[in-house]
């Protein structure tokens, strides 16, 4: 069964950081395509970063224009887990945060609210 579980977010300054996680269960990222994708207040899903595996230890990672530069994805192949290291947040990175087996969100876990404000 897959579970996805997020955790790490909270209230932060703008200018701040915080690092979500994502414990996995069910099946492992070392083979598995992931994704963080985010959903403000009334607003659709939206995609932020993919990291693709080439072979078991290496992987490529992409990320959406609105946060290229500032968000870094990475997993840990023996912890099954997935983070999303996110730096100088702004207002607008206010949302609701999953990871997800696929790009549209469809599967995703609870997510974990972040919230950036002074």
């Amino acid at each position: 069964q897959v579970q996805l579980v997020e955790s790490g977010g909270g209230l932060v300054q703008p200018g701040g950081s915080v690092t979500l996680s994502c414990a996995v269960s069910g099946f492992g990222v070392s083979a598995s395509e992931m994704h963080w994708v985010r959903q403000a207040a009334g607003k659709g899903l939206q995609w932020v970063s993919t990291t693709t595996p080439h072979g078991i230890a290496a992987f490529s990672t992409s990320y959406s224009e609105f946060v290229k530069g500032r968000f870094s994805m990475s997993r840990n192949i023996g912890k099954n887990m997935l983070y999303l290291q996110m730096n100088n947040l702004q207002p607008e990175d206010t949302a609701l945060y999953y990871c997800s087996t696929d790009r549209a969100g469809t599967t995703r876990g609870q997510g974990t609210q972040v919230t950036v404000s002074s």
